[in-house]
């Protein structure tokens, strides 16, 4: 990979671009923090070669919802299960809306 090809990965909401003290520093947080999400499962950061944590910019906006929770005063436990509940509820209305799209577009009667 060039110098190049990195640059242009920057876009890409999913290239673990942040490392874990400056994904703390962004987040407002500690590494203590990133660590437990992380063992909570609620992100999995790529390992450098180095065997250092790297975080996403898709990451870091997953942990700071976990950190809203706890900030809020909800068990770091039960903010990662709530953050994973709601993107599986997310995803769910997403497919129902694209079924119900999809049978309305080959209803016949739908339009009348």
């Amino acid at each position: 990979m060039t110098a190049d090809d990195s640059f242009d990965r920057l876009d890409d909401d999913d290239y673990p671009a942040y490392t874990m003290g400056r994904a703390a520093e962004m987040l407002g947080t500690t590494q203590g923090f990133l660590r437990a999400i992380g063992e909570a499962r609620l992100i999995t950061p790529l390992l450098s070669p180095g065997g250092h944590r790297r975080y996403s910019r898709y990451q870091l906006r997953i942990a700071a919802r976990a950190r809203e929770l706890v900030d809020g005063g909800t068990p770091i436990e039960a903010a990662c299960r709530i953050v994973v509940l709601e993107d599986q509820l997310e995803e769910a209305q997403q497919l129902n809306a694209a079924y119900r799209r999809g049978a309305e577009s080959t209803d016949p009667t739908a339009a009348a």
